[in-house]
């Protein structure tokens, strides 16, 4: 019984959050360090810990027995429009655990990203239009596919082939966000590093793995492949980190480039320890 009631909930659905807007970040083997360099409007949840039990203050609402109701206005959306049916996006976006920005019937750049994310997770081909197909999802969303489904009830998944991470917490998706990984391209940049004018190089790849998150910085970092926002380290110099680019494809020098505002509130809810799944490969 136990078993089935908590196949439900991780398929059920998710909680919401808030704002977006884009991401730039470095992260790959370099020749001049032996450790990889580093790259990576919620507020109120705690972080947790691999053993933290979801508070109760943080209860998933109606999500225990699937999504609630919703009825679409239909009307065509384009970035740039306003008003009460871009509104109405953006607050069924957060309810599924997306994060459109303000609820303020702007279709912005942060509202762009959250739909990415959705469309990636209902498998329609990300455009910033919002057409009869986006709706119908939206009225019936299916969950995020579990990359690994014994893992622990509070983690991370990156799925490289969707350039989606989704963060659980209680065994339950709570934030949806479109990524930007490594983009499998080679790379030497010249930097000054320590003083010095320096040569760094390596493959731009996010490996695959089984990883936790160590350190993480508050703020803009600088790395020598460039600046991360409030990164969370997983993998030596590999960090999920806000950027101010996160393009549709992967563009990173190997971490995992998030929308900056869900690098400003994942701090808040993911804790040291927590792990880190990375699956799946990206097809250009």
């Amino acid at each position: 019984m136990m078993r089935g009631r908590r196949r439900l909930l991780v398929a059920a659905g998710v909680v919401t959050f808030a704002t977006a807007f884009a991401a730039t970040g470095a992260a790959g083997t370099a020749q001049a360090s032996t450790a990889a360099p580093a790259e990576a409007v919620l507020g109120a949840l705690p972080a947790l810990s691999p053993s933290s039990a979801l508070p109760a203050r943080a209860a998933v609402p109606a999500r225990a027995t699937g999504y609630a109701p919703f009825t679409a206005p239909g009307k065509t959306l384009k970035l740039g429009a306003k008003g009460s049916a871009v509104k109405a996006l953006q607050a069924r976006l957060k309810e599924l655990g997306y994060v459109p920005g303000s609820i303020d019937g702007r279709y912005g750049g942060a509202t762009q990203m959250a739909v990415w994310a959705f469309q990636k997770v209902q498998g329609i081909t990300p455009t910033s239009t919002i057409a009869a197909r986006t709706w119908r999802a939206l009225e019936n969303p299916r969950a995020p596919k579990v990359l690994v489904p014994r893992g622990k009830a509070n983690r991370v998944e990156v799925n490289l082939t969707k350039q989606v991470m989704v963060l659980y917490r209680g065994g339950v998706p709570v934030l949806i966000s479109h990524i930007s990984s490594g983009s499998g391209i080679p790379y030497t940049e010249w930097a000054t590093w320590n003083g010095k004018r320096q040569r760094f190089s390596g493959s731009a790849r996010t490996p695959t793995g089984d990883y936790r998150t160590t350190w993480r910085v508050k703020g803009w970092h600088r790395s020598y492949l460039g600046q991360l926002y409030n990164p969370i380290f997983f993998n030596g110099g590999i960090a999920l980190h806000g950027a101010l680019s996160v393009p549709l494809y992967p563009a990173s020098h190997g971490c995992v480039r998030l929308p900056m505002s869900v690098a400003e509130i994942l701090p808040g809810m993911l804790g040291t320890g927590v792990p880190v799944h990375v699956r799946g490969a990206f097809r250009r």
